[in-house]
């Protein structure tokens, strides 16, 4: 599937960061602040899913490693939050890549691979909901802070611009990863694993690679998560919620596309508010509207908006060509 090029991608960035330019609002802001949370945790996942093939269910367990050791060491130890935000996603990609140790050893794949990818984010989140260390029930809060030392500022654009540098990142890793021979191995595994094996890839180390990018990746939104909002507790660090919309973002957007992810983030989370606003306070209406609206999106672009997008562009490109080529007269 052809896709955006490298230049268009940091053309998007770029006009991306002209937005708190143009506005202050802290609602605007704030919003387009967890869409592009929620296209870098999709992009985390759409490396292991989109590219690799193996679908999780339980990037929780990252997110939420991210997030308890960006807190933990800042405020039972008192690291530096950016040093802290450095390892949690260390932290983040050393457990993606004990899971993925422990998986694709034991030769886990498909709906397996799957359901033990939620078990361990679960088990994560009740031994976070136990432990002293990490508040347990009560939660973590980071103090208030309001220095650039601490990871904290007077407005929300610093942050706008830091998760959205972030973003920028993913999107360079994922170029370089289809630009690669691992990207090439990582692809012909999606594809047909035993045929990859059979023609001398390593699938196990390659999907092990794959998992602990994905994994760092979605750390570093768990340790973002952390220090805009100062507060974590188990449910919010290992909940399904964060692992719904790491899967969501990508399948909506175009998986195992650069741009699938942030497309699918800015589409899913607008759909979301602007179910809540038509619902109004009737309780459940607005996620029977929301669900209803994406099971449209998906039956009708199976390859998501990025493909659908693609598709116009291929039928509108051959159109313009058979028109110029029909004799006049």
């Amino acid at each position: 599937m052809s896709g955006p090029s490298t230049t268009q991608l940091l053309l998007v960035i770029a006009v991306l960061a002209t937005v708190p330019l143009l506005t202050a609002s802290n609602v605007v802001l704030n919003f387009l602040t967890v869409a592009l949370l929620i296209a870098l945790v999709g992009q985390g996942w759409n490396v292991l899913g989109g590219y690799g093939g193996q679908y999780s269910f339980g990037h929780a367990a990252f997110f939420g490693t991210g997030a308890y050791v960006t807190a933990v060491l800042q405020m039972r130890y008192g690291v530096n939050a950016w040093a802290a935000f450095a390892l949690g996603i260390t932290g983040g990609a050393l457990i993606g890549a004990a899971i993925g140790a422990l998986t694709f050893r034991s030769g886990l794949r498909g709906s397996y691979f799957a359901l033990v990818t939620l078990a361990f984010a679960e088990v994560l989140r009740i031994l976070a909901s136990v432990a002293p260390i990490t508040g347990a029930r009560v939660g973590i809060r980071i103090t208030l802070d309001l220095r650039p030392q601490a990871f904290q500022f007077q407005s929300r654009a610093p942050f706008y611009w830091i998760v959205l540098a972030l973003v920028a990142a993913s999107f360079i890793i994922v170029r370089l990863i289809e630009q690669s021979r691992f990207g090439a191995w990582l692809v012909a595994v999606r594809e047909n694993e035993d045929a990859a094996r059979a023609l001398g890839v390593d699938a196990a180390r390659v999907k092990l690679a794959a998992m602990t990018v994905s994994a760092a990746i979605t750390a570093a939104g768990g340790g973002f998560y952390a220090q805009y909002f100062l507060f974590i507790d188990s449910g919010i660090a290992f909940g399904p919620w964060i692992s719904v919309e790491a899967l969501l973002a990508p399948i909506v957007g175009g998986i195992g596309t650069a741009f699938g992810p942030l497309l699918g983030a800015l589409v899913v989370k607008t759909l979301g508010e602007l179910a809540k606003l038509v619902t109004g306070d009737a309780p459940g209406l607005d996620l029977v509207v929301y669900g209803s609206v994406l099971i449209l999106i998906v039956a009708f672009a199976p390859h998501g908006i990025a493909g659908l997008l693609a598709d116009l562009r291929v039928r509108f490109a051959r159109l313009r060509s058979s028109v110029l080529q029909r004799p006049h007269g």
